[in-house]
């Protein structure tokens, strides 16, 4: 298993848009699984959850790893996917929701690492808005590492995120200024 694999093709992120197979990447995260195990956690029968294992097999997600008794099991092919594509409609929705959650998940964090949010619905907008910005003008350096099918490590991945962070902070300044007058730490 690679530790972060660079997704920039369009066809590869409709795929995940599809919440089912979403899911099943995020249980294989926990360790490889059979088609009955994926089946009993996500509540859904075998012939469904088989469909979507090889949407996402045949899409370079997951493979299959081996054998239990007459079940192949499947893994991920990666413990870290980093999605960036280019806008498209198809995938627009996804993308939003996405931001959501993950601008959620940020607030969640620094609330519980006892940072004051002063306006919390007003945090997650910019902090939507931001990663949209920051996805939106990676994008080409991103396309161009994904394209040499580097063997990126975990650690690699976050030093090259930072630095696309880093080349995009004068644009930034007046988003970080809002963004500081939310927070109380």
């Amino acid at each position: 298993m690679r530790e972060v694999i660079i997704i920039t093709e369009l066809d590869k992120m409709k795929i995940l848009a599809e919440p089912t197979r979403f899911k099943i990447l995020e249980l294989l995260r926990m360790h490889p699984m059979s088609i009955t195990e994926l089946s009993t956690f996500l509540k859904k029968d075998r012939s469904t959850v088989y469909r979507h294992v090889k949407a996402l097999e045949k899409a370079g997600f997951v493979e299959e790893i081996g054998h239990e008794g007459n079940e192949k099991i499947y893994a991920r092919t990666a413990r870290l996917f980093l999605l960036k594509v280019e806008p498209d409609e198809g995938i627009e929705e996804f993308r939003r929701q996405y931001l959501r959650i993950e601008a959620s998940r940020l607030m969640e964090i620094l609330k519980k690492s006892g940072i004051k949010i002063n306006n919390e619905e007003q945090f997650v907008r910019l902090v939507e808005e931001i990663l949209k910005e920051i996805e939106d003008n990676s994008r080409p350096i991103l396309q161009k590492i994904s394209q040499a099918d580097l063997d990126l490590k975990e650690v690699e991945l976050f030093h090259l995120l930072n630095l696309l962070v880093f080349l995009q902070s004068c644009e930034l300044c007046e988003k970080a200024e809002k963004m500081k007058k939310l927070l109380e730490f």
